[in-house]
């Protein structure tokens, strides 16, 4: 017997095995602004320059989040989609 897999198990395992491979990526990216910032505050026109990294931190992390609650989320979109479906159904 074939072991068949549920679709949409897959593409939520698929969803959450994206996710992390993007936080990574957020950290080791922002770490290297970090980084870069801390190298440029040596400078001696250093002094003046405000945290930057914080805004690519901000816009990135937002999108994130917005990635974590598809992947994570407790919303299942399926059963939404088949109530929908049954609720067009009895209309017709």
């Amino acid at each position: 017997m074939e072991n068949q897999r549920n679709e949409h198990l897959w593409r939520k395992a698929q969803s959450r095995v994206a996710f992390k491979r993007h936080v990574i990526t957020y950290v080791l990216v922002n770490a290297g602004f970090w980084i870069l910032y801390f190298v440029m505050r040596t400078q001696p026109w250093g002094g003046r320059i405000h945290p930057w990294p914080i805004w690519p931190m901000l816009g990135w992390g937002i999108g994130l989040a917005s990635h974590y609650f598809n992947a994570y989320g407790k919303d299942d979109q399926q059963s939404k989609v088949e109530a929908e479906y049954k609720k067009l159904m009895q209309e017709r």
